[in-house]
């Protein structure tokens, strides 16, 4: 009935803000007269609007707005918006989000985290009454229902019942059966060379004469499918770097069941990434490895490489992390799910199944996104009656896996509330690690409009490692930023490199020094792979069947396909 957001933690925040704004009466004089002064100014624009609206054609000058939406925010962008009276409206509503913005934050005694939940809350509620949603107050939702006879709503109406059938049957949403796993997605060549109970690892075919004698490992994220790095042919992050004379190999992962809810972070660990690179360096016989991991599967990486570290295990050439955490105490408003209470409701909604659905994860990812991802979707499908065409990103996204019991949990506990990995008590066998035993270069991008994993967490890897660290931040959001291949529009990016063994910067300083480019960071990633990688060799075999890891299907594979 929650959606998995626990009652007890809501309550709590909600009491926390209201008893101790109760006992503020300098907080709340200070709300009253922002409220009277907001009130006064919009008092003072209506009347400027109303002369607007009521003078001779052409003699009104536009009245002048008292304040702006926020940059992101593209509600109010149509030109509708910005005549009587709906500019009024928006202007109420702009002024009444600012002063609920001071009520919910800033109010001594409330702790850090319920102040947050608070005003997050009161955003999203903010966001359902906005003037955008209603067709009384919506300019360009009248002008369309004008223009279209009211079909607009008749067909948002068909596409409101489709979209709740698909809901209620587990049918994937409109228009991705139009993409194909293996047919039009995924479709690099390669071939599944390994299998274990958690991954299928896949070699894909080399496209150049000669490679690198350093193959890449690219380890992606467990909580969705691999194939984001490999969608359409014109933007695979596999097919650019076989294309750049790479050896390439991805691992797939299992999407779990009931059965698999006894698996561990450690069992992630062991059959994947590890067991990836035992047969990536007998396929090839390569003794240095280059190590690619994203989001969730570059966190698993980083904890690889600190155990193989503090082991003498030299076999990594270099580490990249691509939008992935390895502290986690500025977790972004991701955080706003996570404490005791809330893991509380999880683990229990877990323990009856034995893992979390995908879908009650990537709730929690649309509600902080919800103008773009909820609101607007309601608009222009439901109400202005257009569905916007889906593409490879999009069917992906909705591709999503499961997640185990154990796994998860110890991931929420260890990692993302207690931050064991940064603060020293993160073990592997027994064994604590730290970050500080990789010496391997790194190249660590972030994204600047991540709502995943912020771009300022993803940056902490240099307080973490006094190994090379090359920093890129790039345009985009924790996907988007990601696939970003040469030739994309309006790409850009910041890089710089930190010296092994030299002092961190703070973030904001590390902005101003370093360099802005414009286009892909793919490119640089590449040349920085060349200047760490060996002559040219003919390609290696695809698997070695004498070294027991024989061709065993075509790629994508069975376990990407799996439901």
């Amino acid at each position: 009935m929650t959606g998995g957001l626990s009652p007890a933690t809501m309550m709590l925040a909600a009491t926390d803000w209201a008893i101790h704004l109760a006992t503020a009466p300098g907080k709340q004089m200070q709300l009253a007269a922002k409220a009277m002064g907001k009130s006064m100014r919009l008092f003072d624009y209506a009347l400027r609007a109303s002369h607007e609206l009521g003078g001779p054609t052409g003699t009104a000058e536009p009245a002048c707005p008292v304040v702006a939406p926020l940059a992101q925010d593209h509600r109010f962008d149509a030109p509708e918006w910005h005549q009587a009276p709906y500019n009024v409206m928006t202007q109420a509503f702009l002024l009444n989000q600012q002063w609920w913005q001071a009520a919910t934050t800033g109010i001594g005694g409330v702790s850090r985290h319920h102040e947050d939940m608070v005003s997050f809350a009161a955003r999203q509620i903010l966001d359902v009454m906005a003037p955008t949603n209603f067709i009384a107050t919506n300019p360009v939702l009248q002008k369309r229902i004008a223009e279209t006879g009211g079909k607009c709503l008749a067909d948002g109406l068909g596409f409101f019942l489709d979209d709740l059938r698909r809901e209620l049957t587990g049918a994937a949403p409109a228009g991705t059966e139009r993409f194909v796993v293996g047919e039009n997605i995924a479709t690099a060549k390669g071939t599944v060379v390994y299998r274990n109970r958690l991954i299928e690892l896949i070699q894909y075919a080399p496209r150049t004469e000669t490679v690198r004698p350093e193959p890449v490992l690219i380890v992606p994220a467990w909580i969705m499918k691999y194939y984001i790095l490999d969608l359409s042919a014109t933007n695979s992050l596999v097919n650019w770097l076989t294309g750049q004379g790479y050896t390439v190999f991805m691992i797939s992962w299992h999407n779990p069941s009931g059965e698999d809810r006894e698996l561990t972070l450690d069992d992630y660990r062991r059959m994947g990434p590890m067991a990836a690179l035992d047969a990536v360096e007998a396929i090839t016989g390569a003794e240095k490895i280059h190590a690619a991991g994203y989001c969730l599967g570059g966190t698993l990486l980083s904890i690889t490489a600190a155990a193989m570290a503090g082991e003498g295990d030299t076999r990594l050439a270099s580490v990249t992390l691509l939008a992935a955490q390895t502290e986690f105490s500025e977790p972004g408003e991701l955080g706003l799910f996570i404490d005791e209470s809330q893991l509380h409701v999880l683990e229990n909604m877990m323990w009856s199944r034995g893992y979390l659905e995908s879908g009650q994860m990537g709730g929690a990812f649309q509600i902080l996104r919800s103008n773009d991802l909820i609101w607007s979707h309601v608009l222009e499908t439901y109400l202005m009656g257009e569905r916007a065409p889906i593409n490879d990103l999009m069917a992906w996204n909705a591709d999503g896996t499961r997640m185990p019991f154990a796994m998860h949990s110890e991931y929420l506990r260890a990692l993302f509330l207690h931050d064991d990995l940064a603060e020293g008590r993160f073990r592997v066998d027994g064994r604590v690690i730290s970050l500080e035993a990789l010496r391997a270069p790194m190249f660590v991008v972030g994204t600047e409009r991540d709502h995943v994993a912020p771009w300022h967490s993803v940056y902490k890897i240099h307080l973490l490692s006094s190994a090379e660290v090359t920093f890129v931040l790039t345009s985009g959001g924790h996907n988007a930023g990601i696939v970003s291949e040469p030739g994309h529009p309006r790409r850009h990016f910041r890089i710089a490199t930190r010296a092994e063994d030299a002092p961190p910067i703070a973030a904001e300083e590390w902005v101003e020094r370093a360099t802005p480019m414009g286009g892909s960071w793919w490119t640089q990633w590449g040349a920085w792979l060349d200047a760490r990688s060996g002559e040219p060799v003919p390609p290696p075999m695809i698997g070695n069947a004498a070294r027991g890891y024989p061709p065993l299907c075509p790629a994508p594979g069975r376990y990407v396909l799996e439901k």
